[in-house]
């Protein structure tokens, strides 16, 4: 039997939302145990195609007793869009705007999400409600906030009689904001103020009110659950914040890999305590990049054209993965109008003339030995490659794009 045979053999096409369902729900029916978190990858950020078929697998999964949906961007952001989602007056520009980091409320899809979160909410009880979260550090490309908000959270959150003496002197040690948000300190570690007798102190600061939060949780979580939740997501944030300017302050070979690995670091601490808040309820979707939510290291090329080297580090799924077990499933996703023979993508393009999920140890399985990554379809896109199936539950590639990004940021 020919590889295309086999391919098309293994496909499960989703040609609605209804076949769409039925695949996922036979995938979550092999697993041992049903998931606390299942994670869809997309490639790269911006083609409609992706956020679209999540948009499609969220409304199915919540007939399903799913009732939180969890996206790549700021944790503390998202808190206005789950604000909006559940009932507050708010226009849905200023959401768009505010709720989302890194430009991605200007995502196509995002937008018909809210929308529909919204409706479905409307008359629901709030322990029906699905919930909104992000579960991103508050980092952009251009560098990390100060850890003045965090810590201020946590200290002002905690009573009188529980602050640690080491925080009396925190607004002497944040000092000038500018002092952390020094863009030029991204690249050159000489501009960083990570590495400062200040900095230092601050994370002694940055522990001190994390584990005083912990000791203090049987008597202030059970009368307010959600605000002990969000000062403890402020804590590990401050302490996530302080190591990144540390390493931002480092000239060693790896810091670039380094920055990453304490990014996807926070990230699967958000996503953990996402999953431990939400149990009770139900379980969660969790919409990303393939990089961020794949089992295993994850790798990206950074610096110019002509000057790029490969980083790879431990993604948050492989840190998710490693906590929960079987409770976590992970499905890619992947396209390219313009598949290559003997490549992953061209592969699966001949199995399909729109969409399909293949499972992913028999696609392995059927592939051949020789075969290949494709090519970036647009900046940011990284192609799977066979490797990256041992990494994933599932595979959808979608044939039916163009695979043009609209412009987000």
């Amino acid at each position: 039997m020919s590889t295309a045979t086999s391919l098309r053999a293994l496909a499960r096409q989703l040609d609605d939302p209804a076949s769409l369902g039925r695949a996922v729900d036979e995938l979550l029916a092999a697993r041992t145990r049903p998931p606390a978190l299942l994670a869809l990858g997309e490639p790269t950020h911006g083609i409609a195609a992706f956020p679209l078929l999540r948009n499609e697998l969220l409304e199915h999964l919540v007939e399903r007793g799913f009732l939180s949906i969890v996206l790549e961007t700021d944790c503390f952001a998202a808190s206005v869009v789950d604000g909006y989602v559940t009932g507050s007056a708010v226009e849905i520009d200023t959401v768009l705007a505010t709720g989302f980091s890194h430009g991605f409320g200007n995502v196509p899809g995002n937008r018909e999400l809210l929308e529909w979160l919204r409706a479905h909410n409307a008359d629901r009880a709030p322990r029906e409600r699905v919930r909104f979260y992000g579960f991103d550090a508050p980092v952009e490309s251009s560098g990390a906030p100060s850890p003045r908000r965090a810590l201020s959270e946590v200290n002002n959150y905690l009573p009188a009689s529980l602050r640690p003496g080491s925080a009396r002197d925190l607004d002497a040690l944040l000092g000038d904001e500018a002092e952390w948000t020094n863009e030029a300190a991204m690249f050159d570690p000489s501009a960083s103020i990570g590495d400062s007798d200040r900095a230092r102190a601050l994370r002694v600061v940055a522990d001190d009110l994390a584990s005083a939060l912990r000791r203090a949780a049987p008597s202030l979580r059970p009368a307010d659950p959600d605000g002990y939740d969000d000062a403890a997501a402020h804590a590990r944030t401050a302490q996530g914040l302080l190591r990144f300017h540390a390493a931002m302050a480092t000239a060693a070979p790896d810091r670039i890999a380094t920055l990453l690995s304490l990014r996807a670091e926070l990230m699967a601490d958000n996503l953990l305590a996402i999953v431990a808040r939400e149990r009770r309820r139900g379980p969660s979707l969790v919409f990303a990049h393939n990089v961020h939510l794949q089992r295993a290291s994850s790798r990206m090329p950074v610096g110019e054209d002509g000057r790029k080297e490969e980083v790879s580090w431990s993604s948050a799924g492989a840190m998710v993965a490693l906590a929960l077990g079987e409770g976590y499933v992970f499905v890619a996703t992947d396209a390219d109008p313009h598949s290559d023979p003997g490549t992953l993508q061209g592969a699966l393009a001949e199995a399909t003339d729109r969409r399909a999920l293949f499972p992913a140890p028999a696609l392995r399985a059927a592939l051949a030995a020789d075969i290949g990554a494709g090519k970036e379809i647009v900046r940011g896109h990284i192609p799977l490659g066979p490797a990256d199936l041992a990494c994933a539950d599932a595979v959808i590639f979608v044939a039916d794009t163009d695979g043009k990004r609209q412009q987000y940021w």
